[in-house]
């Protein structure tokens, strides 16, 4: 699996734990940025990793900024994406079994690195239920479907 990982400036050190944890692991990452405590645009950073999952160019993502609602914004306006905000295990769970969530989206100013690697670590064990959830997926689908040809 290849993860796409951003932040913005407030998320810097919780990706740079994520990242070694996902490492070490097994997993590939690319880092979209950012590297420093300077203050830059989180929609940069959500775009990117947006992007590359929308595109098949990697298999999920994890955005990080301080409250993860700005990121999470950004991320669903790309098409195909299920990006949801957890800050908890129970949302992370139901996130992949219910939504099949692509990119997982966390607040550095509200989840320790301790909880942000079992978040981490639940998503990406969990696996989509299916079922009636496949149908409403679909439906989501047919919404961004319609949405791209009225524009």
């Amino acid at each position: 699996m290849v993860i796409a990982a951003g932040c913005d400036h407030a998320g810097v050190l919780l990706k740079r734990a994520l990242e070694r944890f996902l490492v070490e692991g097994g997993t590939d990452v690319i880092d979209v940025g950012t590297s420093g405590e300077t203050s830059v645009d989180y929609p940069d950073f959500a775009a990117s990793v947006a992007s590359m999952v929308s595109s098949g160019e990697v298999d999920r993502g994890i955005l990080i900024c301080g409250s993860g609602i700005g990121m999470s914004i950004v991320a669903n306006k790309f098409r195909g994406i299920r990006a949801a905000l957890c800050n908890d295990l129970y949302s992370a769970a139901m996130s992949r079994m219910h939504n099949d969530t692509n990119i997982l989206v966390m607040g550095s100013r509200i989840v320790a690195t301790e909880l942000a690697i079992e978040i981490v670590k639940v998503w990406l064990m969990t696996e989509f239920s299916g079922g009636r959830h496949e149908l409403r997926i679909k439906k989501i689908s047919k919404i961004e479907e319609s949405i791209a040809e009225h524009k």
